[in-house]
């Protein structure tokens, strides 16, 4: 498992690894994440104005925190672990992975501050795997319940809004929606297949100088590093083109 090695240094800085379990949790929060279409306009505008493989790789991203926070504290570490090689993944083509089938007898714990936030984080990326591979323009308003989750567990919480401001600003200026007129519904498609790439480092690298060249190859390096025998959610390895 070399990929997620190295701790973002965002991620160091809010604090979020080995810091003590201090946030509050409970079933109106709980609900509340599971839901958040109130209250939350402006940032479902924001989210709603980025492609799909953006929105994918900060789906990826947003989980990576929720991996390091729980890292220590809990055996589901690997699970999310494979989930976030597995998003990755499937911005080369969503039919390199397989479904993020997650808990679908409802039978997984939910309650406790470590299971409940891991259930929400999982239930919402399970969602948004789901519309990515039908091309739904719904995506991104799936987004929002994660965004909120992460913030809500993250001890420093103003290292994350910076972050999150930082990357949305970038998102919406390099990545936008390519079908603004799109009308939302449900029956609507969405293609996503022409869209440039982004990479993990375009998160999580302050050094890092986008290019679809350069994001190609960060992108390949990442998936060639993923153990296709332990990650039962990856099909076997296709070759990737950097071309």
């Amino acid at each position: 498992m070399r990929n997620l090695k190295k701790v973002p240094k965002v991620i160091q800085k809010s604090k979020c690894v080995n810091h003590r379990i201090d946030y509050k949790w409970n079933e109106k929060i709980m609900s509340r994440l599971l839901d958040p279409s109130e209250g939350n306009d402006g940032l479902d505008y924001t989210l709603n104005k980025i492609g799909h493989k953006a929105a994918i790789g900060l789906t990826a991203s947003l989980l990576e925190w929720i991996y390091w926070r729980f890292k220590e504290y809990t055996t589901m570490s690997d699970d999310i672990h494979q989930r976030i090689e597995t998003l990755w993944y499937s911005i080369e083509d969503p039919k390199n992975s397989k479904s993020l089938i997650f808990d679908p007898e409802l039978d997984i714990p939910i309650s406790g501050f470590i299971n409940g936030p891991i259930w929400v984080a999982l239930m919402n990326v399970r969602m948004i795997d789901v519309l990515y591979k039908k091309g739904s323009c719904m995506l991104q308003s799936e987004l929002v319940g994660l965004v909120l989750l992460v913030r809500h567990i993250t001890p420093k919480k103003k290292k994350f809004d910076k972050w999150l401001e930082n990357i949305l600003s970038k998102l919406d200026n390099q990545f936008p929606n390519q079908n603004v007129q799109i009308e939302f519904s449900e029956d609507a498609v969405y293609d996503s297949s022409a869209e440039p790439v982004v990479c993990r480092e375009f998160f999580f690298q302050s050094g890092f100088t986008y290019s679809n060249e350069a994001a190609k190859l960060a992108l390949n390096d990442f998936i060639l590093h993923i153990d296709y025998e332990t990650n039962s959610f990856c099909n076997n390895k296709k070759k990737f083109v950097n071309g």
